[in-house]
């Protein structure tokens, strides 16, 4: 039973990672608004958000 689990888990990380992809690709054409509104995107994506934020420099605080 536990192995259906895991392999929503592994599908969910994989749908995540793609989604932080798309979204690293866009930050990195983006103006300084559309940069704020990825972040608030990704905040709602991933628990680790906050630091991908600071690495992709999205918001100056």
């Amino acid at each position: 039973m536990s192995g259906s689990e895991r392999r929503r888990e592994i599908s969910r990380r994989r749908i995540r990672k793609r989604k932080c992809q798309i979204l690293k690709r866009k930050a990195e054409k983006a103006s300084i608004s559309d940069k704020a509104g990825i972040a608030t995107k990704l905040r709602q994506l991933t628990p680790g958000a906050e630091e991908l934020v600071k690495r992709w420099s999205l918001e100056d605080r």
